[in-house]
């Protein structure tokens, strides 16, 4: 049977829960309009450069410049400031959140990937598919590679035999001349000058 104090904890409990509820609901109200806010604002400043800027694009250059005061010139150019200052600070939030995307997506596919063992399988029937297209591939490369080597050096092979047959043949050619001429030229020459030399004494 329950008792008064288990029934006051219980009270108190059902009231602690109802005021936390309470301030979370309270807090997350006040946060959606706090953006809301922001985004209100941001929005109508945008509105407004692009109003000031439609209005002294569509005047006359001059009609505009008289018109333009000091105080003009310095909302503009505290206008093209905070221009400047909202795209210096979106561009490196916008790259942060393009490489966070990239990250996730490869981490993803990776996880569906290998979720379940038909596809990690399926993955490295794929891998050994491309490493052995991989080896044909060098293989056929160090054949092709191989062969033109080979047909290179049988040409190079054959042009040295060809010049040293060559060179044999006029060996032999001078070699054959040179027998022809002392043994035909020499004792002519030798009777020549043994007749010159008689005839001089």
């Amino acid at each position: 049977m329950p008792t008064a104090n288990t029934s006051r904890s219980g009270a108190k409990g059902a009231a602690k829960a109802a005021r936390k509820t309470s301030t979370t609901r309270r807090a997350a109200t006040g946060a959606r309009k706090r953006r809301t806010k922001v985004k209100a604002t941001g929005a109508k400043a945008r509105r407004t450069r692009a109003l000031r800027h439609a209005a002294s694009a569509s005047r006359p250059a001059s009609a505009s410049r008289p018109a333009q005061s000091t105080t003009g010139a310095s909302e503009l150019s505290v206008a093209a400031f905070g221009d400047y200052a909202e795209r210096a600070l979106l561009i490196p939030v916008g790259a942060a959140l393009i490489a966070r995307d990239r990250v996730l997506s490869s981490v993803n596919d990776t996880i569906s990937n290998y979720s379940t063992s038909a596809r990690a399988q399926a993955q490295l029937r794929r891998f050994e598919r491309r490493g052995a297209t991989a080896r044909n591939r060098l293989e056929r490369e160090v054949r092709k590679t191989r062969i033109r080597f080979e047909r290179e050096l049988r040409q190079r092979r054959r042009r040295v035999e060809k010049g040293v047959g060559n060179l044999e043949r006029r060996r032999d050619t001078v070699a054959k001349n040179g027998s022809n001429f002392a043994n035909r030229r020499v004792p002519e020459l030798a009777s020549a000058v043994q007749e010159r030399i008689l005839s001089l004494v």
